[in-house]
């Protein structure tokens, strides 16, 4: 695990995105192509507008293949669609090889299923399908991807999709589970913004129950790197 502490959103998103970038050279180079997952939120959006705009001749993006970590149970053109965020902020403005997006506008089991499905026919394999990078935040609840504390995905080891019933929101989400994320080559943690502070220092300091800070549950080789504004990090003793 690494942490790595900057001064602003902007200088993370920034960094994050050369991140990507580094990533995605690696990939190319060794493997031919460049599937990364994405997540929403607004600490994504940003590092989203920054490749858009200074990447565009930097990541060879006819190879990149583009996932989503989690989705809500809306159309893609719903305002709470991670992939209508992430369209219009970056991927309507470079020339990605594929986007594979959930189906939320499907019933969640189905749409489910249907990205399962899809992640077997990219990879062709019926191991764990392991991609190159996957963008993670937290939300102040601990949860990371829909990945939500008390819910039934979090203790899911035989499927790489599931919809995932969180009560307390009245509502499904599609979420990839733990052990795909777990295989990645990478994990990136993306997290901004003094109402993680609680959560992060739970997850990185303390001794974590998973079951309510689902979050700790990623652990690919390696570990996770965890992208972090000083608000997020003012509660962790070791940066003190």
């Amino acid at each position: 695990m690494s942490v790595h502490v900057y001064s602003s959103q902007e200088e993370l998103s920034a960094a994050a995105a050369r991140e990507f970038a580094a990533r995605a050279e690696e990939a190319i180079e060794e493997r031919g192509r460049f599937a990364v997952v994405l997540a929403g939120g607004s600490t994504p959006e940003t590092m989203y507008a920054i490749l858009a705009r200074d990447y565009m001749d930097r990541i060879d993006w006819n190879r990149v293949y583009v996932f989503f970590g989690d989705e809500r149970s809306v159309p893609p053109h719903h305002e709470d669609s991670n992939h209508k965020m992430a369209s219009e902020v970056l991927l309507d403005h470079v020339p990605v090889a594929n986007v594979h997006r959930m189906r939320g506008e499907l019933p969640p089991e189905e749409a489910a299923e249907a990205y399962e499905e899809e992640l077997r026919t990219f990879f062709r394999t019926e191991d764990v399908p392991r991609f190159d990078l996957i963008l993670l935040g937290i939300g102040a609840d601990g949860h990371t991807a829909s990945l939500f504390p008390e819910t039934s995905a979090i203790e899911v080891d035989d499927r790489w999709v599931v919809a995932n019933p969180v009560l307390r929101l009245d509502t499904t989400r599609i979420t990839l589970t733990v052990p795909v994320i777990n295989a990645a080559r990478a994990v990136v943690f993306l997290v901004a913004g003094e109402d993680k502070a609680e959560a992060l220092k739970e997850i990185l300091e303390g001794d974590a129950d998973p079951r309510a800070y689902p979050a700790a549950l990623i652990h690919p080789p390696g570990g996770p790197q965890w992208f972090l504004d000083q608000s997020a990090a003012s509660l962790l003793r070791e940066l003190q």
